[in-house]
């Protein structure tokens, strides 16, 4: 299942603010600004600095 679009307009990185690039293949957000990944679990974006990939 897909995020909501409403909510994919208000998401932004947690750590700089900036724009997230959604992979739904992937079940992540991305921030290119910061080269983090947030990953997506049962549809819940997890949001914390901490639990970020780097890529």
């Amino acid at each position: 299942m897909a995020l909501d679009e409403r909510l994919l307009e208000i998401l932004a990185c947690p750590k700089c603010k900036g724009e997230l690039e959604y992979r739904e293949d992937e079940d992540s957000l991305l921030c290119h600004a910061c080269r983090l990944r947030y990953r997506i679990e049962d549809d819940i974006p997890i949001m914390l600095i901490d639990e970020a990939e780097s890529f």
